[in-house]
């Protein structure tokens, strides 16, 4: 995003000169205009300083991903809302979480915007990484399968081929949806798929369910046309989060914090023209009729809150018993991951985690 054009410093717009006929006036008077003069000086010099300031700002990359998990993040871009928080922001959208945390892991990025699971494994493999706020909640979840298969329970996924983007939270949906009639991965063959890959290996019949990001609901519909079936399941919610790399400052972070609760602040305003915000942003990734339904379905609200914690550390105990990672999985490690100074600096009553 460009910079705004830099304002003319206030006090500068017409040099005062001394004339002859001034320098003739009385010593007092002289005194007078020169104080006058350097007044005026030091004030053109203060405002020119403080535009200065506002016309830098705070340097900021980010990489984002859930057009609509992330949604106060594409508004922002949209509507250019960085500049009045001093946010000078080069924002990449990538397809994953977990591609936008290997950016924030690998340098790319300052901040990421991720789901909770990819969180949750860096974490665990003791990367440097801190979370600095929920953003978002989901819970809609659908196991896609085919109506030929005869899956009409979780239960039945036993012995199963199940297509999942391994990595990111859908993975974490799966072992829920597995848990919740007394399976674990082992009960099923995993495939792991690219999201927009599900659909089609099911139209194929590669697998026999799937489960994948919300966005890929209408394509697997579309591809399996009267063969199409789901299983709904809330049984998980879905998280995405902020979260700052070790090259994100607390003054930056902060700074980007205001102004996506000012987004937030204008997604609750006007849901749709803030989805229109998103759509556009998203450059044809999104489907008019998926942001419809499934915005409506996320909770926004910038926060770091015990209920986050509760899950994480859940989420925890999962990854590492599922994927052997060695950090610690006890509630105190993952509270240490939780990054309360900027989030608390924007909004004091959002941090309640302890």
């Amino acid at each position: 995003m460009n910079p705004p054009p830099t304002p003319q410093p206030q006090g500068s717009e017409s040099p005062v000169s001394l004339t002859a006929s001034s320098l003739r006036r009385p010593r007092p008077v002289v005194a007078l205009v020169l104080a006058g003069l350097l007044a005026a000086l030091g004030t053109g010099c203060s405002d020119t300083s403080a535009s200065a300031a506002r016309d830098t700002g705070q340097e900021v990359t980010l990489a984002a991903s859930d057009h609509l998990g992330g949604a106060p993040v594409h508004l922002a871009q949209e509507r250019g809302l960085w500049a009045a928080d001093g946010v000078r922001a080069t924002v990449t959208t990538l397809p994953t979480g977990r591609d936008a945390l290997n950016a924030v892991l690998g340098g790319q990025a300052q901040l990421g915007v991720v789901g909770d699971l990819p969180a949750v494994t860096a974490a665990l493999g003791g990367r440097d990484l801190r979370i600095v706020a929920d953003l978002s909640r989901f819970s809609d979840w659908r196991l896609l399968t085919r109506t030929d298969r005869g899956i009409n329970g979780f239960a039945a996924l036993r012995g199963r081929r199940v297509g999942v983007p391994q990595g990111t939270n859908v993975e974490y949906a799966l072992s829920r949806m597995l848990g919740s009639a007394a399976l674990t991965a082992s009960d099923v063959t995993v495939v792991n798929l690219a999201p927009n890959q599900v659909p089609a290996a099911l139209a194929r019949g590669d697998i026999d369910a799937g489960v994948t990001f919300p966005s890929f609901y209408d394509a697997a519909r579309t591809a399996l046309g009267a063969r199409y079936a789901e299983l709904p399941f809330g049984g998980y919610t879905a998280r995405t989060l902020l979260v700052a790399g070790p090259k994100a400052s607390d003054a930056s972070t902060s700074a980007v914090l205001r102004t996506l609760v000012r987004a937030q602040r204008e997604l609750a305003a006007d849901p749709a023209g803030a989805r229109a915000a998103v759509l556009a942003q998203s450059k044809g990734a999104l489907q008019p009729g998926y942001a419809e339904a499934f915005q409506p379905r996320y909770g926004y609200g910038a926060t770091l809150s015990a209920e986050l914690l509760t899950q994480l550390t859940e989420e925890a105990a999962w990854a590492k018993a599922a994927q052997g990672l060695p950090g610690p999985a006890d509630r105190a490690a993952l509270a240490r991951r939780l990054h309360t100074a900027p989030l608390r600096a924007v909004d004091p009553a959002a941090v309640t985690a302890g």
